[in-house]
């Protein structure tokens, strides 16, 4: 996997021979967003750390790794200048899009690598392709993040950790330390309780906009992140490239359930954007 910063740096050839070691050809796509993570943390840390997790995806599975997605659904944020939002439906549209793109090309499997919680849709978009025969899958799922807490000793619950917090800046301090702008260690707040943030947005929580302990981030934390979430890809990969028929109903309970659990219970936990 040859790799240039946030775009990849394959030619087609490199794309034709990893396909060829495969049962079937997966591609990876970052989805992140453009929206404020407080003073200190960039607009664009949902993109790059989804991007970090799909780049450390590629270089230990060979799998087809696509640019992000860079503005997704973040209308919680719309009160923060610099946050750009585009609908659910204009997003479903663009995932479906490259999705059949993909196919067309030879590439049958998609993961979608999730750095914004805000977007609920995306386990819509699995179960609808999945229900159709096609093969999707989204990534991480609620289980392989809190998986990834426990092995990186993660102090912030996942609940708590919501925004700009621990886990974010952690990755970021691991992936793009030159993004970390000083004043993230005195930024904790916490605002555990957020059940009208649908209705009301982040501003009724928070006025610096972080929701989290961002001080308790550390670049090993985020390497130790990164290197588990990578572990907890494996499955989905065995999933997706094994042989026979896409699965649908039942049978295709792996990675379409994590996607609809992980909007699911990110709406019922009241957390609208974890990372």
């Amino acid at each position: 996997m040859n790799d240039s910063g946030l775009l990849p740096a394959d030619t087609t050839e490199d794309v034709r021979a990893r396909g060829a070691g495969v049962p079937r050809q997966v591609a990876v796509l970052p989805v992140g967003s453009f929206e404020q993570h407080g003073p200190y943390l960039p607009l664009a840390t949902d993109t790059l750390v989804a991007c970090a997790i799909a780049r450390d995806i590629a270089a230990a599975y060979p799998v087809h790794l696509l640019p992000p997605v860079t503005v997704s659904c973040s209308h919680e944020h719309a009160a923060w200048p610099g946050t750009v939002s585009i609908s659910s439906v204009t997003l479903h549209a663009v995932i479906r899009d490259m999705a059949a793109s993909l196919r067309r090309s030879g590439v049958e499997a998609l993961v979608l690598v999730n750095g914004h919680g805000g977007n609920y849709v995306l386990g819509n978009v699995v179960q609808e392709s999945t229900a159709r025969g096609e093969r999707m899958a989204l990534f991480p799922a609620p289980e392989d993040w809190e998986t990834a807490r426990e092995r990186a000793k993660v102090v912030t619950s996942l609940l708590t950790d919501m925004h700009a917090g621990e886990i974010e800046t952690s990755i970021l301090l691991h992936a793009h330390p030159e993004s970390v702008r000083p004043g993230y260690e005195s930024a904790d707040f916490v605002a555990d309780d957020r059940r009208h943030l649908l209705t009301t947005g982040m501003s009724a929580y928070t006025d610096s906009g972080v929701i989290g302990r961002p001080s308790l981030g550390t670049a090993e934390k985020g390497k130790e992140l990164l290197a588990s979430l990578v572990d907890s890809f494996a499955p989905y990969f065995e999933l997706l490239t094994t042989t026979g028929p896409a699965a649908s109903g039942p049978a295709a309970s792996g990675p379409a359930a994590s996607g609809e659990d992980a909007a699911a219970r990110t709406a019922a936990a009241g957390v609208a954007d974890r990372v």
